[in-house]
Order: structure tokens, then C-alpha cells, then sequence
């Protein structure tokens, strides 16, 4: 077995494509066939579906994919811990954001990047699911999502900061005259809330639930740049958390409100694959989180 082959799986697996997959390996499209085939020879399974054009792999495929991918980033892992001893903390961090934290992650990638100059940074903004989904396929090295509303698995956590909600609402309707506004009366006022695909919105249909309520949103979005635009637009309110306005600052002509009865809140932080151990750029971003200066949350 060589790694390249493994390399080649890998790419087979993400591209779904025989000629992407050789293209992004460099090789030709006969080449990466034949290592395939040889590593199922080897193996004694076969690992992707027969046919003219790319099929998915078989059930022996995904276990191979699953150990592939394991041992690639392993790999990986090895030649950045000896290169840090070298020449000190370089490569690549991958982190993965849910959108409503995305106005933290400066809180975390500007000290990281004036700390390890030479880490490459990519953010990306994604669901908590698809968060959970790269990380088991290693492709991403650390999340910002959720801690403690669905079940995350095969992660360590370290937790950044709790997530408050507000209303925000006309300045010149009547409810924004109120000091603070229930859930349940929130439920009864026409609101824009995120799509039922984004964690936030699920736990947002919880506290009403907790209360008796089930709103009927005038408007969803999977955009929070739309959930705070929106806001004050006729006579619709938003739900947001306190941390958006951090980013947006409170729109021309709009209050926001604390939301009450319950005052809810949501801890959100760091996750990255339960392995031994850990990539240098994890490693190093988790030990620097406790010093982390994060803002205040919207008052």
C-alpha cells in the first residue's frame, strides 16, 4: 500500500469524477485508475462501484476511505510537528464558523495570526452540520458551532462565549416602546428568522416551544446580513444574537430588545477532531482561546 494510492481515493471521493479527481492529483485519468484498482487488488475488496462513469464507492469502499483519510492526516500532522521544531509553526488552519459566529472569529484568527505569521488561514462560514461532517472527514481542522443544544461527536470542545438573543424592531412601533419583550410575545409579531436548516433556528423554535408558542415567521432566511437588514422592514422584528451587532452595529431607526421569560442563551466554541495527538495549528489555536480578549455582548 502507498500513500499516494490513498492520496487518489481521497480525491476520487471529494471530485465524485475519475478525470477531476486525476486533474487535481496531476496524474492522468489511467494512472489513477490502475493505483485504485491495485489497492483493491491489494486489499481483496473492491472500493468503488463498477461502471462507465463514477458510481460511489461500496460499503468495503467507505470503510477504506474512512481509514484512507485517517492516515493521510496523520501523515500530515507528522511533517508539521517536525517542521514547527524546525523552523517554528507554519502550514494551514481550516476553521469552519456557523454564520451567527462569524462576527467572533476576528476574536480568535487576528491574535492567532499575529502570534504564528506564517499559518495560512481559511474560514469558512457553514451549518453546524456540515461543520461535524468536514471535521470527521478531515476537512477541517477546527469548528465554531454550537456546544450544547445537538449532540457533536468525536470532538474536544472548548468553550468562547454564550450566545444571547434580542429582538430588534422599529423605533417607532409599539414594540419597541417596551422595556423588553417575552417570547411568547414575541411569538405573536410578524418576525424574520433563519431557515430550519441553521442550528440557530432550531433553537430558537425550542424556546418558543419551552414557552407554548409556535410563530409563524413572515420571512426566513439562510442569510444573517438579510436577518438584520430586514429588521423594522413594514412591521416585521428579527431574532438575533447580541454578538451580530458587534459586526452591524444597531441599523438607522431600529431598537433592540432583550428578549425574557426565559432570558436564553447558547454556549458556542471550538471542536476539533478527538485525535492524539493534535495538529500543530489546533493545538496551538486551543491553548491561546483562555486568552482571547472576547467582546461584550451587545447591550
Amino acid at each position: 500500500m502507498q500513500i499516494k494510492q490513498l492520496v487518489y481515493l481521497d480525491a476520487l471521493a471529494r471530485e465524485r469524477h475519475f478525470g477531476r479527481a486525476a486533474e487535481a492529483c496531476n496524474i492522468s485519468q489511467p494512472t489513477l485508475s490502475a493505483a485504485i484498482a491495485q489497492l483493491e487488488d491489494e486489499l481483496g475488496v473492491l472500493i468503488v462501484e463498477r461502471g462507465r462513469q463514477y458510481r460511489g464507492l461500496t460499503r468495503e469502499g467507505e470503510v477504506v476511505l474512512a481509514h484512507a483519510r485517517r492516515m493521510l492526516a496523520e501523515g500530515e500532522t507528522l511533517r508539521d510537528t517536525i517542521a514547527e521544531m524546525r523552523v517554528g509553526l507554519g502550514g494551514r488552519l481550516r476553521l469552519g464558523a456557523i454564520p451567527t459566529a462569524l462576527p467572533m472569529v476576528t476574536h480568535l484568527t487576528a491574535p492567532f495570526s499575529a502570534a504564528y505569521p506564517g499559518v495560512a488561514l481559511t474560514v469558512l462560514s457553514l451549518t453546524s452540520q456540515e461543520i461535524q461532517t468536514r471535521i470527521d472527514n478531515f476537512e477541517l481542522d477546527v469548528g465554531l458551532t454550537y456546544l450544547d443544544n445537538e449532540p457533536l461527536e468525536r470532538v474536544i470542545a472548548k468553550p468562547v462565549y454564550q450566545e444571547a438573543y434580542i429582538l430588534l424592531a422599529r423605533a417607532d412601533s409599539a414594540v419597541a416602546r417596551k422595556g423588553s419583550v417575552s417570547w411568547r410575545e414575541a411569538a405573536g409579531l410578524d418576525l424574520c428568522l433563519l431557515t430550519k436548516d441553521m442550528q440557530n433556528r432550531r433553537i430558537i423554535d425550542g424556546i418558543f416551544r419551552s414557552v407554548g408558542a409556535a410563530p409563524q415567521p413572515l420571512m426566513e432566511t439562510n442569510s444573517i446580513f438579510n436577518l438584520v437588514s430586514h429588521a423594522g422592514l413594514g412591521r416585521m422584528c428579527s431574532i438575533v444574537s447580541r454578538q451580530l451587532l458587534d459586526y452591524f452595529g444597531l441599523p438607522d431607526g431600529i431598537r433592540a430588545l432583550p428578549l425574557v421569560e426565559p432570558e436564553a442563551s447558547r454556549s458556542i466554541g471550538l471542536i476539533a477532531a478527538e485525535r492524539a495527538p493534535l495538529a500543530p495549528v489546533v493545538r496551538n489555536l486551543f491553548s491561546m482561546v483562555a486568552e482571547v480578549p472576547v467582546c461584550q455582548p451587545y447591550r
